[in-house]
């Protein structure tokens, strides 16, 4: 296989990647959510803390998160996603709709910037880092929310 079709396949197989992760964020499915991160993730989050080292600190950060959002399917959209992917190591980064529905049905959301790390190790690609974030105002030191793409 030449360099092309390599880098071809590569971004296919991490498109599909983020595709069922994002199905398994959507309903809430823990165990599918953290079936994509490497037992030595990384992750950087836009909430709790600095960072979170390791697939089992994350898998309670994650836990945590779901358990915030309403009772129903949670909202989790991925726009503009970008992949740049090899043999063995890609990156990809995107914006996020995210968030979920109060008591009242009424959608508490916000825009994120995702970018995410991958290795592929035995066959299968897993997540390696994992960054969030969110701008915020440096005078007072409030996140932006209501900033659109």
């Amino acid at each position: 296989m030449n360099t092309k079709t390599t880098a071809a396949t590569a971004e296919a197989e991490i498109r599909q990647l983020v595709d069922t992760w994002l199905k398994a964020a959507k309903t809430k499915d823990i165990n599918g959510i953290m079936s994509f991160y490497a037992p030595d993730v990384l992750a950087f989050d836009a909430i709790s803390q600095l960072q979170f080292k390791g697939a089992e600190t994350y898998r309670k950060h994650w836990e945590a998160c779901l358990s915030m959002c309403s009772t129903g399917e949670m909202i989790f959209e991925i726009h503009d996603l970008e992949i740049v992917a090899a043999d063995d190591v890609a990156f990809s980064h995107c914006l996020n709709w995210c968030g979920g529905k109060d008591e009242n049905g009424q959608e508490k959301a916000g825009w994120m910037r995702m970018t995410a790390c991958y290795r592929k190790t035995s066959g299968k690609w897993k997540i390696v880092h994992e960054h969030f974030s969110v701008p915020f105002d440096m005078e007072s030191g409030r996140a932006l929310f209501d900033l659109k793409p």
